[in-house]
């Protein structure tokens, strides 16, 4: 998807970061190994930034999901926002650091039903809760809980929403380039095996 507007700021480049851009550039370049043009791109905003890296580090770290379950929400959301550079980025970190097979990986980018019934109850549940804006009816909610899901991890799904709608928005309006290490799974590609 792209987007008609595009912010008419330049992203922070590193000799042009100060203060708190530097300090979660900085911060990303010893934890990733690079600087994700993403990040350069909300860093203008170093308040955008910092509440996504917090919400993110949150939803991987102290949740519920396991990490296949994990990229199987932030794919779905990134998926139904029409975010390419956070589709590219999230099948690459499904398929190389998550372990989602690269069936699922592949079948969650072309809109088709998981085969693994728990996944698909998530991506389903995932979607319902984008599409609703956060109104799940009942039986949507009950057909969730009956995959093994509870209460908590609708909660979970709030935050990686959140997390997804900061990224997805930015990159729409920043317009961003896809690094490098995401192009071998950038939208209209097909995902191999690693």
């Amino acid at each position: 998807m792209t987007a008609e507007f595009r912010v008419e700021t330049s992203p922070v480049s590193d000799d042009k970061a100060q203060g708190k851009a530097k300090e979660l550039l900085d911060g990303a370049r010893a934890k990733l190994g690079f600087v994700p043009n993403m990040y350069r791109g909300m860093a203008v905003n170093p308040g955008l930034l910092s509440t996504y890296l917090h919400g993110y580090a949150l939803f991987r770290e102290s949740g519920n999901f396991t990490p296949p379950e994990q990229e199987v929400v932030f794919l779905t959301v990134s998926l139904a926002n029409g975010c390419d550079y956070c589709t590219a980025a999230h099948s690459m970190l499904a398929v190389k650091v998550s372990k989602l097979s690269e069936a699922n990986t592949q079948a969650l980018r072309d809109g088709k039903p998981l085969a693994d019934a728990r996944l698909e109850a998530l991506r389903r549940f995932t979607h319902h809760m984008w599409e609703t804006r956060g109104l799940p009816t009942k039986a949507e909610a009950k057909a969730f809980k009956a995959a093994g899901f509870g209460d908590l991890h609708v909660l979970e799904i709030i935050l990686a929403l959140a997390v997804k709608t900061i990224s997805n928005y930015a990159n729409h309006v920043n317009h961003t380039e896809l690094d490098a290490a995401f192009a071998p799974f950038a939208v209209g590609k097909t995902v191999e095996p690693v």
